[in-house]
Order: C-alpha cells, then sequence, then structure tokens
C-alpha cells in the first residue's frame, strides 16, 4: 500500500491536536499515510506551494485561512460564503478547498442533543469561525441570529452576508447586530436559546477570561464554545454552574477532522468513535500541555 502524505499549515501550531488527531482516524481508515507540520512564518505561504503540491491534502489553520485561497485552482461555495478553507486536496494537481467547519459545529451539537432549527442564537464574535458557524446556523434553520461584540462596526460584512445568503435560499430568519454592552442594558430581559462564542476570548494563555457576564449565561439554553484549549474554559464552567448544556471545542476539532477526511476520499469515522476520539484528544492535550495550557 502507498504511503500517503497530508499536512497542517498555519502559525504557530506547537499546541495543535491535528497530527494526533488525524492519525488515529488514518489508523480507524486502515490508511497508511503521514502528517506534518508546516508552521509558515508571515509572507511565506507562496514559497510553501511547491512542497504543499507534493501533498495529497492539507488542512489550513490561522492565519492562512483566508490567505490561502487566491493559491487554490477551486474553492466550494460553503468556503467561498466563509470565505475560509481548512481543508484542501490534491485532485490530479490541482489544488480544491472546502471548509469542513459547519460540518463540526453541526457534529458538536448534535453530539450533545442541541438544535439549532428554530433556535434564535446569539453568536460572538465576527471573524472566520463566527462566519462559519452563523452562515451554519442560518443554513440549519435557525429562527434568528443577532451577532455580539466589542466592535459592532465590524458586524457589517457578516451581517450583509448572512442577509445575502438568507435571500438567496429563501431563509426567513432575523438578522441582528449588537454591541457586546446591550446584552446587558437594553437587551437584559432577552434570552437565547444557543450562545455560539466564535471568538479566541477564553483560550490559552488567557484561561480565566469569559467573553460575555455570567448573567448572559443563564439567559441562554445552551452554550458552545469553539475554544478547544483547554477543554474547560470559563465560558463552560459559568454554563454548568448555570445549568445550562455546555458543547465544548474539542467536539468541533473531531468533528471538523472527520469531515476533512471524507473530504480526502476516506472513509467517514462514525459517530461513536469519534466521541470516544475527543475524549482521547481531551486527555492527550492535557498531558502533552497540562490542563489549562
Amino acid at each position: 500500500m502507498t504511503q500517503k502524505s497530508f499536512g497542517l499549515i498555519g502559525c504557530p501550531l506547537g499546541h495543535s491536536m491535528s497530527p494526533f488527531l488525524q492519525g488515529r482516524l488514518f489508523s480507524a481508515a486502515g490508511v497508511q499515510a503521514e502528517y506534518r507540520l508546516f508552521e509558515l512564518a508571515p509572507g511565506t505561504l507562496a514559497s510553501a506551494l511547491p512542497a504543499l503540491r507534493e501533498l495529497d491534502g492539507f488542512n489550513v489553520t490561522i492565519p492562512y485561512k483566508s490567505e490561502i485561497i487566491p493559491f487554490l485552482d477551486e474553492v466550494d461555495g460553503t468556503a467561498a460564503f466563509f470565505g475560509s478553507v481548512n481543508t484542501v486536496k490534491n485532485e490530479n494537481g490541482r489544488l480544491i478547498g472546502c471548509s469542513t467547519d459547519g460540518e463540526g459545529f453541526l457534529f458538536a451539537l448534535d453530539a450533545c442533543g442541541v438544535q439549532v432549527s428554530g433556535a434564535r442564537v446569539l453568536l460572538l464574535g465576527y471573524g472566520g469561525a463566527s462566519r462559519a458557524m452563523g452562515g451554519t446556523a442560518l443554513l440549519s434553520g435557525a429562527k434568528s441570529i443577532l451577532i455580539a461584540g466589542r466592535s459592532p462596526d465590524r458586524a457589517a460584512p457578516l451581517l450583509r452576508d448572512l442577509h445575502a445568503l438568507a435571500n438567496a435560499r429563501g431563509l426567513p430568519c432575523d438578522l441582528a447586530a449588537v454591541p457586546l454592552s446591550a446584552l446587558e442594558t437594553s437587551l437584559a430581559g432577552e434570552s437565547w436559546d444557543l450562545l455560539v462564542n466564535g471568538t479566541p476570548v477564553g483560550m490559552h494563555p488567557h484561561p480565566d477570561q469569559i467573553p460575555v457576564p455570567e448573567d448572559v449565561v443563564r439567559r441562554c439554553g445552551a452554550v458552545f464554545d469553539a475554544v478547544y484549549n483547554p477543554d474547560e474554559t470559563e465560558l463552560l464552567r459559568a454554563a454548568e454552574r448555570a445549568g445550562v448544556p455546555a458543547v465544548h471545542g474539542m467536539l468541533m476539532l473531531c468533528g471538523q477532522a472527520a469531515a476533512s477526511q471524507s473530504f480526502w476520499g476516506m472513509e467517514r469515522c462514525g459517530r461513536g468513535a469519534l466521541l470516544q476520539l475527543s475524549r482521547d484528544a481531551v486527555a492527550e492535550m492535557n498531558r502533552r500541555f497540562g490542563r489549562d495550557a
């Protein structure tokens, strides 16, 4: 059996769990493959393309999820809307990009019994993760999406694109954006079915930070945090203290990884195996880097 070659590009990559996840998934699929890290310093993406074209495929993480797009031969529609690619396959010399963020997000919610269809969603942040999860929530039938963040002027492009997507698909979803402070003032009496954190607040090395006050958490029916390191973010701890279902970011990461391998033409890992992989990945992350590293 010929060994395949895959990798991950980004910077920094010192705490990446992708080699562990992809290695386990390769073994489960009976595929002989190597998975290498390509930590590319700023400004070096173009010069790395010849080496990347020698791979069978690769994943993409910050800061290159948007920057990679002009170098690809084709990008699927979902990734084009998100403006973000996290998986690339080499198909007869052509580099084709997609985003598995949405699939990972839905897998994480489903694993915890949280529904998006008909939900009133409070979405924190305006970046690539928030764009992917907001678009996925819209396409999955969310009743409304309220975008909140510290710089409300930055919400305009995301809000515009969500409106365009809703109109193109004929989806009846109420869309709006507010400053983060409004959640405690003009919207202090409001509640939401699902809070989605797409910001890096609470990520290592600042695990004590929380993106919203606990009062906001108590007014939500469920909480999802895309941050996976640490596994128990302060936001998720607040949800657990409030008795609110808490969905961990490692579940999304595992769902993304499985969807990547499917895009590369491999057999998709089953739900039960992915749930076990998520637990094992958290244990491995804590072993390698410490519980809050």
